[in-house]
């Protein structure tokens, strides 16, 4: 296997990384907004914390589709001959299953934000147009269906990290490097 072929571009890399550190930092922001915060307790600054979580999780949306063009458009390190092609097939899965996530988690928040009559801001320099408006029925199916796939999407991106680590403290291969270091 040729040196290029054992690492992600520098593009692919710097794509993994920023959409983690968005995706962790939405994910937190919202999970505190939703378990610790109350609007008849905290008010604004609820609502506060509420938009800085749109801000920032509706990036997401942006960035993955770059991220899938680029993936697309670009070799990807080949999965190391130790490995079974049934835990192959299952990494393909797991990261078809992540690229799925990390579109439907900010459209259905989009859709979430939108039905309750609140816009879609991105990084507070503009807000997505909105595809509805208020809407009781669609807001009362969105809104749970956002929260099952927030955690369902955190479940995701645990498993993904724990097997990264084991391939790179058990298997002791070039997996998790191929994500980390730069080709030469």
């Amino acid at each position: 296997m040729s040196k290029q072929a054992q690492y992600y571009t520098r593009t692919a890399q710097w794509l993994h990384w920023a959409m983690a550190a968005i995706f962790i930092t939405a994910w937190l922001i919202g999970f505190y907004s939703g378990n610790f915060l109350s609007y008849a307790v905290d008010g604004d600054f609820k609502g506060n914390v509420i938009t800085l979580h749109k801000n920032i999780a509706t990036v997401i949306i942006f960035l993955v589709v770059i991220r899938i063009f680029w993936r697309y458009t670009h070799p990807t390190p080949q999965l190391p001959d130790s490995m079974s092609a049934p835990m192959k097939k299952m990494a393909h899965y797991g990261h078809l299953a992540l690229y799925f996530i990390l579109l439907a988690l900010p459209i259905t928040g989009c859709l979430f934000s939108w039905s309750a009559g609140h816009p879609a801001p991105v990084l507070y320099l503009f807000e997505i147009p909105r595809l509805v408006q208020d809407n009781p029925q669609l807001l009362a199916i969105v809104k749970p269906l956002h929260i099952y796939i927030s955690w369902f999407a955190a479940l995701l991106i645990v498993g993904h990290l724990l097997a990264a680590l084991k391939h790179h403290f058990i298997d002791k291969d070039f997996v998790l490097k191929s994500m980390l270091k730069q080709p030469k």
